[in-house]
């Protein structure tokens, strides 16, 4: 969860003193000094040398704001972060992994030789931040650079031959935990492996060796041209968060255009053209218009048009973003509010030689829709009794800070939609709600306590204790509830932080089931600090920290910290917290314990568990989507185990063959919509399928059958059956449902 730093941050907005020169890095430093001075340079002459020669690639160079901002960052970092540690050799280390790990997690471009001439910077990356010298970093991502062309280079050169089908080999899925190839013969059979298993997806999907060869050359191309268009703020967001991310897993640093869409997430808004854009084959293009928005509203705008040009203000030249990274081409077609943007655009039934027309259009405030609080009702059948479900999914925990600080009336809040969604249910008379956090992923920390107090009449939510062992309750201070009557709260290892509050919170309190997957573990709070207030600096732009600044505590003293909040009905899971979660992180913080908060249960809903689970159970052993989905979850988790897949023809062909003789028995022969997913794998991309075909499939996704969903609400279902047939038991479940204790937001 994240909250907005509004108090001053004392000495740190002074002027630092070099942190050299601080006592703890004096005594530190002096023995290796020469040593520092010395290696660096012979070091950097070799990386820089490597990544000339054989491909003109351009070197990406450090900026002297990223310098200082570095400097700053460490500054914080090693004063004010909750568990604060100094910039030294052991900090210097775990930066030197983190960052190799962004530049080759999967051990597919880098060869031992480049790790172990890299040796020499792994205990120095601290003396390059301290002395504001990136260039060893930064000459490691150029040697990146130049190993991905070669690697490519080779993908292509395979391309020539067609490979050989009836070996009895295999390729991996992840390389994450392997070891780096040995010398270039290992790497390159590698990308052979890789090569082929990528021709054998086409082949099987029907394409001729020409076709093959035409996509695949063309995929390669891509990679290689994606990377040529990464920036130097890329680099240095990339290696800042190696730093940061040592420190712990959820601080992080925010160039200023990752500031910048981290407040859109928070605020649900942004000002522009209302339109969803997606890079394909070079080309901007619009995948989706938001209703409302100037491009939908102009009706001049069209799914599959390409921007070919912007710009500001119909007097103004016209920029040519041919080829643009698709995030420059955003930032020149977002503004100020009622300000004009000139597009030039191919349209979608025009091939690249048409000619391109000029659009017109204002820019407005655009709402993200798609991110904010929905409804739905699902109904189930108990017998003859039938419910009505209201479903309320939240995909974060978004507030508009800057709005409500002015004091504005209509700021964005994820409690406000919620309650307005909770009013709206009440009138459309569901028996119960059930609240969807799957893959929320959290967000303000003051909406989520907020949100719980929808269901909760006054008290405690969560406790936050800081670096110096302070513990402070954050209340629910509003008396009433929006919603006092039965309460589902549905969560997955996706769901972190705000959303673990809310779920933990629901649990401890009685209010409500808990149902789902073992939530991702995340117990910590950040504040973002905005790295040019600090240094009272507005010259260049030095980006902002998210930073852990406290941890918090469920009411009943535990933490969901590593542990996460385990469901009160657990469903069959994919995930696997070795490789997702916060358990899977090495630096991640201790689960622990504080004193309890001392507040009254709202509700018993564990008495009603036993039978609730029973008839889950029982459920759940009739159901074939639910037993198709325990036969997908073990097939997962074992070809995860497995961790590769093989590259003989015959082989394939019967998995495939297996595969989908399965899909369709389960299907039948009236599901339509099933008999689409059944379909055998085309081996593209997203981005290599038609705009079209793209949009089909993912309209068909959304519509697929959500069992996970749909079993929920048969469990609410089953508890609102249970109450309804025993006043006395509801009134221990739910005290709170009386028409007196209700309130509005």
């Amino acid at each position: 969860m994240t909250k907005r730093l509004s108090t001053q941050l004392g000495s740190a907005r002074d002027q630092p003193e070099p942190l050299e020169q601080r006592p703890a890095a004096r005594g530190l430093k002096s023995r290796r000094r020469w040593r520092a001075r010395n290696l660096l340079p012979l070091l950097l002459a070799w990386l820089l040398a490597i990544q000339a020669w054989a491909y003109e690639l351009q070197t990406v160079e450090p900026l002297p704001s990223q310098a200082q901002s570095a400097l700053w960052s460490a500054q914080i970092l090693s004063r004010y972060h909750y568990r604060a540690a100094p910039l030294d050799d052991a900090m210097s280390e775990k930066i030197f992994s983190n960052y190799l790990e962004s530049l080759d997690g999967e051990k597919i471009f880098f060869v031992r030789s480049d790790i172990d001439r890299f040796a020499g910077a792994r205990s120095r990356l601290d003396d390059a931040i301290l002395r504001q010298d990136l260039s060893v970093p930064f000459a490691m991502f150029n040697l990146q650079r130049q190993r991905l062309a070669e690697r490519i280079a080779y993908a292509r050169e395979l391309l020539k031959q067609r490979p050989d089908f009836s070996l009895k080999e295999s390729y991996p899925y992840s390389r994450k935990k392997a070891s780096w190839a040995r010398n270039e013969e290992e790497i390159r059979d590698l990308w052979r492996k890789r090569v082929k298993n990528d021709w054998l997806r086409l082949k099987l999907a029907g394409k001729d060796e020409e076709a093959i060869r035409t996509t695949l050359d063309k995929r390669y191309e891509q990679y290689l041209a994606r990377n040529t268009k990464i920036k130097s703020e890329d680099v240095f967001q990339t290696f800042m968060n190696a730093y940061s991310t040592a420190m712990d897993p959820h601080t992080s640093y925010l160039g200023v255009r990752a500031a910048e869409d981290f407040g859109i997430s928070m605020r649900l808004s942004l000002v522009g053209i209302g339109a969803v854009l997606q890079e394909r084959d070079e080309y901007t293009t619009v995948r989706e218009l938001v209703p409302g928005g100037p491009a939908a509203v102009s009706g001049k705008l069209k799914v599959g048009d390409r921007i070919v040009g912007v710009g500001q203000g119909i007097r103004a030249p016209l920029t040519d973003v041919l080829g643009w990274r698709l995030d420059d081409v955003v930032a020149l077609i977002r503004g100020e509010k009622n300000t004009t943007v000139v597009l030039s655009v191919l349209p979608a039934n025009t091939g690249p030689d048409g000619k391109p027309t000029l659009i017109s259009l204002t820019r407005a405030k655009i709402n993200i829709a798609a991110q904010a609080a929905s409804k739905s009702i699902i109904e189930t059948r108990d017998g003859t009794a039938k419910r009505r479900i209201g479903v309320i999914s939240l995909p974060t925990f978004y507030e508009d800070f800057d709005a409500r600080r002015k004091g504005d009336p209509d700021y964005k809040s994820a409690t406000r939609d919620v309650s307005r969604l909770l009013a709206e249910l009440k009138k459309e008379k569901v028996d119960g709600v059930l609240l969807d956090l799957r893959d929320n992923g959290g967000g303000s920390l003051g909406e989520a306590v907020d949100l719980t107090g929808l269901f909760i009449d006054r008290g405690p939510v969560v406790q936050q204790r800081n670096a110096q062992g302070q513990v402070r309750v954050e209340y629910d201070r509003y008396s009433g509830v929006a919603w006092s009557g039965p309460l589902a709260v549905l969560i997955n290892r996706r769901s972190a932080s705000a959303s673990e509050i809310v779920a933990a919170a629901i649990q401890d309190y009685g209010r409500g089931l808990v149902l789902g997957e073992t939530s991702y573990g995340k117990g910590t709070v950040q504040s973002v600090v905005d790295l040019n207030q600090v240094a009272k600096d507005e010259k260049a732009p030095l980006g902002e920290l998210k930073m852990t600044i406290a941890q918090f505590f469920r009411i009943n003293g535990g933490t969901t910290q590593l542990r996460g909040v385990v469901p009160d009905i657990v469903f069959p899971s994919t995930s696997d917290p070795d490789e997702f979660g916060e358990s899977s992180s090495e630096n991640a913080l201790p689960w622990t314990q504080i004193k309890a908060a001392e507040f009254v249960p709202a509700g018993r809903v564990s008495a009603l568990l036993p039978v609730l689970r029973a008839r889950h159970e029982a459920r759940a052993a009739k159901s074939k989507d639910f037993q198709y989905l325990l036969e997908d979850v073990a097939e997962f988790n074992a070809q995860r185990q497995l961790n590769e897949i093989s590259l003989n023809e015959a082989d394939r062909r019967t998995e495939r063959d297996r595969l989908e003789a399965r899909q369709k028995l389960r299907a039948g022969k009236n599901d339509a919509a099933l008999r689409k997913s059944a379909r055998q794998d085309d081996g593209l991309l997203a981005s290599e399928r038609s705009l079209s075909v793209d949009l089909a499939e993912e309209k068909e996704r959304k519509k697929a059958k959500d069992v996970l969903l749909i079993e929920s609400a048969h469990i609410l279902g089953d508890e609102i059956g249970l109450l309804k047939a025993d006043s006395r038991l509801a009134a221990q479940v739910l005290p709170l449902a009386n028409p007196a204790a209700t309130r509005t937001r």
